[in-house]
């Protein structure tokens, strides 16, 4: 079904986590980005558009500026996304200026998507860039957000995006293969759900004990980002981003994943 649905769908968001952007050491992975840009031409050697929310601005600018690292202010917070959003965006334009692409920086508040008139600006400039060719790279405004204009993390902004755009797709790429009927790293009975039609049924197949994921917040967005987009009858695909060219082997079928299809329900 991952298969058919990825040749079907022209319009497609792919959303990276942190932990799929970073190596071990917390630095940048440039294997990882190398890949993505491969696949991402490939899909646009297909005819279809693609719009990238991307995470990884602080470890970006840790990366950097070592020196703050374990400073957990919220002045260091934001000026390490402000350093890394620079470097994070080069790392992307260097990988997609190989492949004759070129990109476009986003970012967002979540008022900018309460407000008519900047909703309605957000969802013109997505438009006008894939129909162009660029490949838009979208992350929260983290150096100047607080908690009154914070959308909170970026499977709700990889979802709101996805909405507002009318995509046909939404890719969330994390550092698991999917969603798991019981923690994977403690339960060796346990099994990668592969389909969901209904998150109130997925919920109910879940068993509590044995270490769920469920809980740990990473899991739990995603399957509310999967609600969101699933309101609009978009479907999303949780995978591993750890897998090398992981786009490209979830297009032919040699990669597995949850597929969430709610079909608005």
């Amino acid at each position: 079904m991952i298969r058919q649905l990825m040749e079907n769908s022209r319009k497609i968001v792919i959303k990276i986590g942190s932990n799929t952007l970073a190596k071990d050491d917390g630095t940048i992975s440039r294997a990882f980005l190398e890949n993505l840009g491969e696949d991402v031409h490939q899909l646009m050697r297909e005819g279809k558009q693609v719009v990238i929310v991307s995470s990884g601005a602080r470890i970006a600018g840790v990366s950097t500026i070592g020196k703050w690292m374990r400073k957990e202010d919220i002045n260091y917070k934001q000026a390490l996304c402000a350093i890394g959003q620079v470097e994070l965006m080069d790392a992307y334009r260097r990988v997609f200026e190989k492949h004759g692409i070129h990109i476009g920086q986003i970012l967002y508040t979540r008022e900018d998507f309460l407000e008519g008139s900047r909703s309605l600006n957000i969802r013109n400039t997505l438009f006008t860039l894939a129909e162009e060719g660029v490949v838009p790279i979208i992350n929260e405004n983290d150096s100047v957000c607080v908690d009154e204009i914070k959308i909170g993390d970026n499977d709700t902004l990889a979802a709101y995006t996805a909405n507002i755009w009318n995509a046909d797709l939404l890719i969330m790429l994390s550092d698991i293969d999917g969603i798991y009927s019981k923690n994977p790293k403690t339960c060796e009975d346990a099994k990668l759900v592969e389909l969901v039609e209904s998150i109130d049924e997925l919920r109910k197949s879940i068993e509590i004990g044995c270490g769920n994921l469920f809980g740990t917040g990473g899991i739990e967005t995603k399957i509310e980002a999967a609600r969101k987009v699933g309101d609009y009858k978009i479907p999303m695909i949780l995978s591993n981003g750890k897998v090398p060219h992981i786009i490209e082997k979830l297009k032919k079928g040699e990669a597995k994943g949850t597929l969430f299809d709610l079909g608005g329900k």
